[in-house]
């Protein structure tokens, strides 16, 4: 059964035909989605689909091109959202420099914040980093993200710089980027990293596989994400799914 490891199915694109793709899941061999959160408001929506619906579990934590919303009344009322059965992970969070707005010393605040939050809570932490490696990687290391459990999501550097996640036992979420035709990097990184730490993702409705590329994407199309690792990696592509599956279970602890 598969597993998508990071969607936005409370996304406004989804508004005009949610309920509709719920329905099919299941028949397309999706046994979870977890829902991560960006902002304020995605907490909330994302709470409640995971509270609709069984097979959806969700993340609380603020994007970092949303962490001007962020001030210590909000911040609280999210720690206080972390209480809920169905939140597995704190995310998703970290740092874009890919964007001018909000200023980095904004970001970076809130980020070690977050990375604080999710030692007090014991929970795992989805990695945002998007120009941004090594900023990244000395904030956590200065935070002992080390010890917690984590994923890098839609991982797009280098080889070397996954060793240094994979010193830490981190997963590695891989998504449509990796069906693309020029993703020689991520192609690399991908052969690099040891089946056991990949997670797959759809990060719907961003970033559908190559078939689909530029159109709205959904957990429906996990197969071909399935089936580019396989290829990658020289594996059977029903290997790829049960193990990433089991490592999306011991990462958000899914029933």
């Amino acid at each position: 059964m598969l597993i998508d490891s990071h969607a936005h199915l409370d996304d406004e694109a989804f508004n005009e035909d949610r309920e509709e793709l719920m329905g099919k899941f299941k028949e397309a061999g999706i046994e979870y989605i977890v829902n991560i959160a960006a902002g304020l408001s995605s907490i909330k929506s994302s709470i409640a689909l995971a509270e609709k619906y069984d097979f959806i579990y969700t993340s609380v934590g603020v994007h970092p091109c949303e962490t001007k919303e962020l001030n210590e009344e909000s911040f609280l009322w999210m720690k206080e959202q972390l209480s809920g059965p169905k939140v597995k992970a704190i995310g998703e969070i970290g740092l874009d420099y890919y964007w001018n707005e909000p200023k980095k010393e904004v970001q970076h605040r809130w980020f070690r914040r977050q990375l604080q939050l999710a030692h007090e809570v014991n929970l795992p932490i989805i990695i945002h980093s998007r120009d941004a490696a090594a900023d990244t990687y000395g904030m956590m290391k200065e935070e002992g993200a080390d010890r917690l459990l984590g994923v890098i999501h839609c991982y797009s550097y280098t080889k070397e710089t996954a060793r240094d996640y994979l010193n830490w036992n981190y997963y590695f979420g891989i998504g449509g980027v990796s069906t693309f035709q020029n993703a020689k990097k991520l192609k690399e990184a991908i052969e690099y990293i040891p089946i056991e730490q990949i997670v797959l993702e759809t990060d719907s409705p961003y970033l559908a596989p190559a078939p689909f590329r530029g159109k709205r994407n959904s957990p429906l199309n996990l197969p071909f994400i399935a089936q580019a690792v396989a290829k990658i990696k020289g594996m059977d592509v029903q290997e790829v799914i049960r193990i990433t599956g089991e490592n999306s279970k011991k990462l958000y602890k899914l029933a």
